[in-house]
């Protein structure tokens, strides 16, 4: 792994903060136990944050940011994985704390990784990405809460975000009937054509309301948080169930325990990060036999590494809809 390899590269020092598509030395890599040529990456919301610097995503540097990546072992010492395996990676704080997948190589622990399941190919697994395998935990959670079609209405806030985007899409498909939350009102055909039923505006939920409100979803989805998911648990209905996996309203969660305790509903958490590799393959298999390739051309687009650092401030600047595709060997 002598040969020079690009990666999108961050440096900070006192006075700069920069990202640039460099040339590093395979050499340069981790030292992990599974070596990795990339096949595709994406750009999630996180990794705009590491490459422009508007967050304090990246805990070290120099850094190679990606938090997803899908592609073929070269080398391994693992008992798990051999030489050409295809694998998946999200999450364990690559991209962060690691070298991540916006590189035409990695090197990363095979703890953290997974089988590329049969029926998706290297591209799809990325145009679903941590987005679509976060969705994926979410249905699944509420599905083993007991939560069916038949119990009701099923809320998706942020539904022209990445995850609920696709938790529409997922849940449509299993056949739920699902309302969507936005703050973009004009995108209510773009979601009704993902298997929303109804769209409503965030702003029904973004503010202070009643500890209890008129009982109207059976679950939801939320990665909002704040106002937002304490008015969710405010108005689900008896045995009620919401999953929160993201917070970008705010950390805080200004409720009150009455619907718990008068209506017993639950608060289930999402975790992609650190999740065990068998929830994962889990995830990753229902996923291989729910999406289809129309689906996720329709929501995908495909990027270089050379485009990665101006698409991450269009990212930034809410300019991307959907999902995009890094093909790291362009």
């Amino acid at each position: 792994m002598s040969n020079p390899i690009k990666a999108i590269v961050i440096n900070k020092d006192d006075n700069n903060y920069s990202a640039s598509l460099s040339s590093i030395n395979g050499s340069d890599l981790p030292n992990e136990n599974v070596n990795i040529d990339v096949l595709y990456s994406t750009l999630n919301y996180k990794d705009g944050l590491a490459i422009t610097g508007k967050g304090p995503v990246v805990r070290s540097f120099p850094m190679v940011p990606g938090i997803d990546l899908v592609g073929t072992v070269s080398h391994s010492t693992s008992d798990e994985f051999k030489s050409a395996d295809k694998v998946i990676l999200n999450g364990f704080g690559v991209g962060e704390k690691h070298w991540g997948g916006l590189a035409q190589k990695a090197a990363l622990n095979s703890d953290w990784l997974i089988p590329l399941p049969a029926g998706i190919s290297p591209k799809q697994a990325m145009q679903i990405g941590t987005a679509g395998y976060t969705a994926m935990l979410s249905v699944i959670a509420l599905e083993k809460q007991g939560i069916t079609p038949d119990s009701g209405e099923v809320l998706v806030t942020g539904a022209n975000g990445g995850v609920g985007s696709f938790a529409i899409y997922l849940l449509n498909k299993l056949g739920y009937n699902v309302t969507a939350a936005t703050g973009r009102m004009e995108q209510s055909d773009y979601l009704k054509e993902l298997g929303a039923t109804n769209v409503i505006n965030r702003d029904e939920l973004s503010t202070p309301g009643k500890p209890l409100q008129k009982e109207r979803f059976a679950a939801a989805i939320d990665s909002v948080g704040s106002h937002t998911l304490a008015n969710i648990c405010a108005s689900l209905k008896y045995g009620g169930v919401v999953t929160a996996c993201g917070l970008a309203q705010g950390m805080d969660l200004p409720g009150s325990v009455a619907p718990f305790i008068l209506r017993g509903i639950r608060l289930i958490g999402i975790d992609s990060v650190m999740r065990p590799k068998a929830d994962r393959i889990e995830a990753w298999d229902r996923l291989a036999s729910l999406v289809v390739a129309d689906y996720l051309d329709k929501i995908s687009t495909e990027i270089t590494l050379e485009q990665v650092i101006d698409n991450a401030e269009q990212l930034m600047e809410g300019k991307i809809r959907g999902r995009v595709v890094v093909n790291c060997q362009s």
